[in-house]
């Protein structure tokens, strides 16, 4: 059987075992949502490009530790995201840079219906908004809208209290609307 027709899991389980095939297949099934979790936590393209790979890497070296090969994917996603907190608090506290496209990037050549376009100019507008956002309010919107994570894995990962998480995403969620609102009317 080709790599590309195994599971997740059973490529996890060849990767165990140091196979270098596996672990490129793994890759490209993971890299392009692992590269937009990253860019929409830490707003540079080339930072996100790193804090992904150094990611996989710690993936595929501790890939033993991991108990059920089945979450492969929503432990990656975990690594990236704390990865890209941990790099974001370290070293771009304090700038602020714009908001790139973290939609997937489509190829120059490819056409794509005008619906696509009206859904894309939306959602680039709603990520503007968010990139507006006080800090700890855009990533926990993240975390929690786009990633998907409940509100104690978001206090674990932003280490704060759970209801200090709560009141958190409940205000940036309230300050999300208010902005857009205002966005709307002009």
């Amino acid at each position: 059987m080709s790599l590309p027709n195994l599971n997740t899991e059973a490529l996890a389980e060849l990767c165990k075992s140091g196979n270098q095939n596996a672990q490129l297949e793994l890759y490209n099934r993971y890299y392009k949502a692992m590269y937009n979790i990253s860019l929409r936590i830490v707003k540079d393209s080339f930072e996100a490009e790193d804090i992904m790979q150094d990611s996989f890497l710690t993936a595929f070296t501790k890939l033993g530790e991991l108990k059920d090969l089945k979450t492969f994917g929503a432990w990656l996603k975990r690594i990236v995201t704390n990865n890209s907190i941990y790099h974001y608090k370290k070293s771009h506290k304090y700038q602020n840079v714009p908001f790139d496209n973290v939609l997937y990037k489509v190829e120059e050549n490819q056409n794509i219906g005008s619906d696509y376009d009206f859904t894309n100019l939306k959602a680039q507008q709603v990520l503007k908004v968010i990139n507006n956002l006080k800090d700890n309010y855009r990533i926990a919107l993240t975390l929690n809208l786009i990633e998907g994570y409940d509100y104690e894995e978001i206090s674990d990962i932003m280490d704060i209290s759970y209801s200090n998480c709560r009141t958190t995403i409940s205000r940036a969620k309230e300050s999300l609307r208010q902005k857009i609102q205002l966005t709307a009317e002009y």
